[in-house]
């Protein structure tokens, strides 16, 4: 079911395979994991809302 989602990589990741974060936008879940090194392993899942309040937390200046 993973291959089968849209994974973004996360803007602070490089182009040569670094610190590689991936998210996807799943039913009723944001889905995140690490491609560097698991990208078939296990993935934290969040609801929306919880994805919202993460991204306010770490956003700058919040």
């Amino acid at each position: 079911m993973s291959d089968q989602l849209n994974w973004r990589k996360s803007s602070y990741s490089d182009d040569e395979g670094g610190d590689c974060v991936e998210v996807a936008a799943a039913v009723g879940a944001i889905r995140i994991r690490d491609s560097k090194t698991a990208p078939a392993g296990p993935e934290l899942r969040l609801s929306a809302p919880a994805w919202s309040a993460f991204i306010a937390a770490v956003r700058p200046g919040a």
